[in-house]
This record gives structure tokens, C-alpha cells and sequence, in this order.
């Protein structure tokens, strides 16, 4: 799981790991915030286990219990009520709500039913990530993952690193546009 530069290489700004979300975040002069629920602060782990990470990794909420979702992250208490935790919605306002709570340009979100039981009637597998970034721009992956509850989780990281590098691709263009108006 770990895609850190702690494994002997440099960071690679053109990888899907956590080092490469990393250096494109530094490269920018941006920072990430992670909101957790299944995943328990892996996200978070995994992020900061590569060196230098204090330069765009601005921290961590672990919102495990549903009141928390709503209590620290703003998270629409009538849709944790109508619908449960283990919801896109959800996924999506509490990525918005971890970069207000901790001032950062992107926040990163994950929640889900790692087993070994079913939750808010979903199955064991059923996984929301979410990335919210500048712009109010917001993206989410619903997963059906297979495996232990170990496996869930790790795959859902792996699935949380992913989706911001792919977000962090997607706003480069507009990114360098800003940067570089005028000229």
C-alpha cells in the first residue's frame, strides 16, 4: 500500500500513488486535508509516510461515528438520516467539509462498509470516495470491492490516492492557466 518516496526513490509527480499526489500538490503550492470513516486515518498514513509530507499535507479528521460526519465535517444531518453514512452524498460533503475545517485547497474522503458486516443496509464492499478541490470542484468513485475487511480498506485507500491524482491531472490545464494569465 505504501507509494511513498520512503521506498528508496524520489517523489514522481507522474504516478498514481501517494508521492506523486504529494510532489504535484508541492509542485502547485497546494495542500490536501483527508476525512475518514472506514478507512480509519489509512488515508492519512499513507500520505504521511512519505518524506517532506508536511508540505502540502495539512491533516486529518476520523469522523467514524455518523454524528461526527455532521458535528465536525458539516455533513447534511436529514441526508445521514434519509440515507445513511455509506452514501456519494456523503462522500462528497465531507471532502468539501475537511477543507474548510482545515483550510486546505483539496480535501480527500472516504466512506463505506469495510465488514464484516453490512451497513445502513449496504453490503460489505460497498465504498463512496470523494475528492473536493478549488473551484468548488467535487469528484466521486462509488466501488464494490471484494475481500476481507482488511482488503476493503486498503483498497479503498489505494482507490482515494488515485481519484485525487486524477483530479490534480484534470485541473492542471486550468491550473497553469492561472498562473500564467497576463503573460
Amino acid at each position: 500500500m505504501n507509494g511513498g518516496a520512503a521506498e528508496g526513490g524520489p517523489a514522481e509527480p507522474g504516478r498514481a500513488t501517494a508521492a506523486g499526489v504529494l510532489a504535484l500538490l508541492e509542485r502547485r503550492g497546494q495542500t490536501v486535508a483527508v476525512a475518514e470513516s472506514l478507512t480509519g486515518g489509512l488515508v492519512a498514513a499513507e500520505l504521511t509516510a512519505v518524506d517532506g509530507a508536511s508540505r502540502t499535507f495539512r491533516g486529518s479528521v476520523t469522523a467514524y461515528a455518523t454524528a461526527l460526519k455532521h458535528e465536525l465535517l458539516g455533513v447534511d444531518d436529514a441526508l445521514l438520516a434519509e440515507r445513511g453514512a455509506v452514501d456519494a452524498e456523503v462522500a462528497r460533503q465531507m471532502a468539501r467539509g475537511v477543507t474548510r475545517a482545515l483550510g486546505a485547497d483539496w480535501g480527500v474522503a472516504t466512506t463505506g462498509v469495510a465488514g464484516p458486516t453490512p451497513q445502513d443496509g449496504q453490503p460489505v464492499g460497498t465504498v463512496h470516495v470523494a475528492v473536493a478541490g478549488p473551484a468548488d470542484r467535487v469528484a466521486a468513485a462509488a466501488l464494490r470491492l471484494e475481500g476481507d475487511r482488511s482488503g476493503v480498506r486498503e483498497q479503498s485507500v489505494e482507490a482515494a490516492v488515485k481519484l485525487l491524482f486524477s483530479e490534480l491531472i484534470a485541473t492542471a490545464g486550468a491550473q497553469d492557466t492561472e498562473q500564467h494569465s497576463g503573460i
